[in-house]
């Protein structure tokens, strides 16, 4: 058996040996993030023994701290480890290409058949399940991540009622969270010499409307916007439901609500990162081509919040100022989540079958722990054919 590679020594496996596992992974990679994180660690730190311990802690952390969805920035990081940026980019490219290329067939078929009664059963129940999916997930984000902090807290209940008043998200408060976190916690020096601008401060509301002034055509908005919402993907790769929501059905009004939850439940039923169903609702925007600018711009941020700091992460990612601005940001994200259940689950819960398929969706994953959620979507899909058919004919 090989043995873990230490600090200098040549790897143990080619990169062209971490791209098809990476490909693979990002085929059959069912489970959400906190599997795949898993699955990379069993593969490849305890039972290949490319990476060692301290490059995969390290590549978590770095994953946790910076925007982006969790289970791709790590892959990402580990490409980086051995290979820098070439590893990066095509580790990171496998992993998310096998999942694109599905919700862009799906998508497909979702154009062409979209009015065909089966399809709309199937989304009819998976549509109830992803709000019970959504509830445990931000049941299970807010516990870990916001705990009893009560300024953590206060901040999440106010994210939570500004995305159900507004049903949108305000990008510059998650920033301004994340400030307000750092500013109590861990005060800059500059800070206490009166060195802050607070002209500067109070243009950050006008940061988050830049994107939306500009007269662009439809793929330089999906670009802009796709790009802000990567940015700011903390916590989950659930956390870019509510920015979605508040920009393709409110602001924008690319998709209506009912093919906003059918691309949710798409996210749920297919491998790789549930932030993929970028790709699936750039093709009912703008075809391919939408699919395509939608997955890059949303993905980019991602990939460079992780080549940039990777090198200097070891020396700063431990820094008080950087853990609290995180913290904010995060806690803000959880809040958005759990506000966007509310929202969402208003144009979705519409009668007494869908209630009681999120209602019993909340109540598996409560009691069974490690209840995959695929296996509740797929169930609920084929509820749907078989109730939807009934109460349409009543």
């Amino acid at each position: 058996m090989d043995l873990p590679v230490q600090a200098g020594e040549k790897p143990a496996y080619k990169l062209w040996q971490l791209v098809l596992y990476m490909l693979k992974l990002g085929a059959v990679g069912f489970g959400g993030p906190v599997a795949l994180v898993g699955y990379m660690q069993r593969d490849l730190v305890e039972g290949r023994h490319w990476f060692t311990e301290a490059d995969y802690k390290e590549g978590l952390a770095l994953s946790q701290l910076a925007p982006g969805p969790l289970a791709a920035q790590l892959a990402i990081y580990l490409g980086f480890v051995h290979y820098r940026l070439l590893g990066a980019t095509l580790v990171g490219l496998a992993f998310v290409l096998p999942s694109f290329l599905i919700v862009v067939a799906l998508g497909w078929a979702y154009v062409r058949f979209g009015g065909l009664s089966w399809m709309q059963a199937v989304f009819y129940g998976v549509g109830a399940a992803v709000i019970g999916i959504i509830v445990m997930s931000a049941k299970k984000l807010t516990e870990k991540s916001v705990g009893k902090d009560r300024l953590l807290w206060a901040i999440y209940l106010l994210l939570a009622a500004v995305t159900v008043a507004t049903e949108s998200e305000i990008a510059w408060l998650f920033v301004a969270a994340g400030v307000l976190v750092w500013f109590w916690r861990a005060p800059p020096k500059w800070a206490s010499r009166g060195g802050v601008n607070g002209v500067a401060a109070t243009q950050l509301p006008l940061l988050g409307s830049l994107f939306g002034a500009a007269d662009t055509t439809v793929l330089v908005q999906i670009a802009l916007f796709f790009a802000k919402a990567g940015a700011f993907v903390f916590g989950s790769g659930l956390a870019i439901v509510p920015f979605l929501y508040g920009g393709v059905v409110t602001e924008h009004g690319w998709l209506t609500e009912k093919q906003f939850v059918d691309a949710v439940a798409v996210a749920m039923i297919t491998p790789g990162p549930v932030v993929i169903t970028v790709g699936f609702i750039g093709y009912l925007v703008a075809g391919l081509p939408g699919a395509t600018v939608a997955a890059v711009a949303t993905f980019l941020p991602c990939y460079l919040f992780t080549v940039i700091p990777a090198p200097y992460f070891k020396k700063y990612g431990k820094v008080p100022g950087v853990v609290a601005f995180v913290d904010g940001i995060t806690a803000a994200a959880i809040g958005a989540i759990a506000g966007s259940v509310i929202v969402i689950a208003k144009r979705t819960v519409v009668d007494i079958p869908t209630a009681l398929i999120a209602i019993v969706t909340i109540a598996l994953l409560w009691r069974y722990k490690k209840l995959q959620e695929p296996v509740i979507v797929l169930a609920a899909a084929v509820l749907g054919l078989l109730v939807f058919p009934l109460m349409r004919a009543s």
